[in-house]
């Protein structure tokens, strides 16, 4: 008897429905598997025969033969159980293969027949949905994820005995629905907690304002990442189709909480500085997301920039340049979103203290080698740098705490808004995303804001990528003080976040 059942494997951070067809017919008794399954797969079979064996459910002595249709995909991962336990029950005839049809699942068995949570869920019932099935059937342990999906009806079971239990009365649980505990969103970082650093908290709110990235520059000790920390604090909320892409990637990469299965935070990732690239990029044989793309939406932080290795860097100019990043593999080319904002803090040389030369201690050849692990492409691609000095002793033993980020994050919230209207049919958001020939037509300046750049792209020798970095800055700072036109006060202070690769790299 033949029967087969719709399931899905994750192909980057998209869900590729694959069926699984089953046949029990006779013959000399063996079990075999067809369609590219990987060694974890074809566990399943050990896997399966012995839990539908301790429920009290001997499968026939028979010639069993398991398909997955697409054969050309490999598949991997334990999803496969359920699907796989749930074709052979309908071609055994415990089951009616009819039951099968129009409905997804995916669940690893243990032998007890058990069914457990597994990863990638989320985009899984979204592609259920798609193709149009009745019904998900899913381990309990993901149905509140899963609940997330509107307009299909998700069924979480806990073992196989429930599954086969739902699977001949539908109707009694297609109703079941997980409800997403409601959280109140608390911070426990503050912008009120940095004192001083007037000049730093403006530039980042810019960056912010603009979602563009910004380079950190200043002796240790200064505050560099106790600012970087509190920038998500400052980013208007996500939104829920936000919320839902960020949830569908961090679902893939198994990282997502089972207590409240909804990312509802911008990301903050910072890895540390012995990342290696495929860790950053994303990888591996059936390619995952990595740090760039966890951190979609909100910060990348990384601190110390110049001890992270030269590869990883230069993997970064991509998904700055063109908010995603694309891995090739053999079996096929992925693309993941990484748009982000990229916060980068740095020592001036090694020691610190640079250019300092009372306190600097370091040659001059080693603050060139120290500063040339950052290679001049990559800093063509950072918007605004912000010098980090040493803190006062008045702002430090001063009671009075610094402006709230609720405060910063209305003023951000505004300048998103003009964003929105102004982009609403570009298929961009933010200044910082604009291609050239949009920068020709939203970022007009005045004659005087001409000269003043005219001036500066002669005299400090711009590139043209630096002039479109500045003209989009200045495009952010006129939106902040709601001015169409972009003058000479805009371009000055956009000026004075650019050139820090002459005063340093120079």
């Amino acid at each position: 008897m033949f029967a087969s059942v719709l399931t899905a494997t994750i192909q980057g951070i998209n869900a590729c429905p694959i069926q699984v067809e089953a046949d029990v017919s006779d013959g000399l008794p063996s079990f075999t598997m067809v369609g590219f399954p990987s060694a974890q797969v074809k566990e399943a079979q050990d896997r399966v025969r012995t839990a539908l064996k301790n429920n009290g459910i001997a499968l026939p002595p028979k010639r069993i033969t398991v398909n997955f249709v697409p054969a050309d995909i490999k598949k991997e991962g334990a999803g496969f159980d359920m699907p796989v336990a749930a074709a052979l029950l309908a071609a055994g005839g415990i089951l009616r293969p009819e039951l099968l049809k129009g409905i997804m699942m995916a669940g690893e068995v243990s032998l007890n027949g058990e069914i457990y949570p597994i990863s990638g869920i989320l985009p899984m019932v979204i592609k259920a949905r798609e193709e149009g099935c009745k019904f998900c059937m899913v381990p309990f342990g993901n149905l509140r994820e899963g609940s997330l999906v509107k307009d299909i009806s998700v069924i979480g079971v806990k073992n196989l005995k429930e599954m086969m239990e739902y699977l001949e009365n539908p109707q009694r649980f297609q109703d079941i629905k997980g409800e997403l505990p409601v959280t109140e969103e608390c911070q426990d970082v503050d912008f009120g907690d940095i004192r001083g650093q007037e000049g730093v908290r403006r530039a980042v709110e810019i960056a912010v304002s603009g979602f563009h990235n910004i380079l950190l520059i200043g002796p240790p000790g200064t505050g560099k990442t106790m600012i970087a920390r509190r920038i998500p604090t400052i980013m208007p909320r996500l939104d829920f189709e936000e919320g839902l892409e960020l949830t569908k990637i961090y679902s893939i990469a198994g990282f997502l909480p089972p207590e409240h299965p909804f990312i509802s935070r911008r990301p903050f990732r910072s890895p540390h500085h012995t990342c290696s690239p495929q860790a950053l990029a994303g990888g591996g044989k059936n390619p995952k997301p990595g740090e760039v793309t966890l951190a979609h939406r909100g910060v990348l932080f990384l601190d110390e920039m110049p001890e992270f290795s030269r590869r990883s860097l230069e993997i970064l100019r991509q998904p700055l340049e063109d908010k995603f990043i694309q891995i090739s593999r053999v079996c096929g080319t992925y693309h993941f979103p990484a748009s982000f904002i990229l916060c980068a803090a740095m020592n001036p040389c090694p020691c610190g203290h640079y250019p300092d030369m009372n306190l600097c201690h370091c040659t001059a050849g080693e603050v060139s080698h120290y500063l040339g692990k950052i290679s001049q492409p990559l800093l063509e691609r950072i918007d605004l740098c912000a010098d980090v000095p040493q803190v006062s002793f008045s702002n430090l033993s001063s009671g009075e705490p610094g402006e709230k980020s609720v405060d910063i994050r209305k003023r951000v919230e505004k300048v998103h808004e003009i964003q929105r209207q102004r982009y609403r049919k570009e298929g961009i958001r933010f200044n910082g995303e604009m291609k050239s020939s949009q920068i020709q037509r939203f970022c007009k300046m005045d004659e005087s804001g001409k000269r003043l750049l005219e001036c500066a792209f002669q005299k400090i020798s711009l590139s043209a990528r630096t002039y479109h970095r500045i003209l989009k800055v200045a495009r952010t700072i006129a939106d902040m003080e709601e001015c169409e036109i972009i003058g000479s006060r805009h371009i000055g202070e956009a000026l004075t976040y650019r050139p820090f690769d002459k005063k340093y790299w120079n």
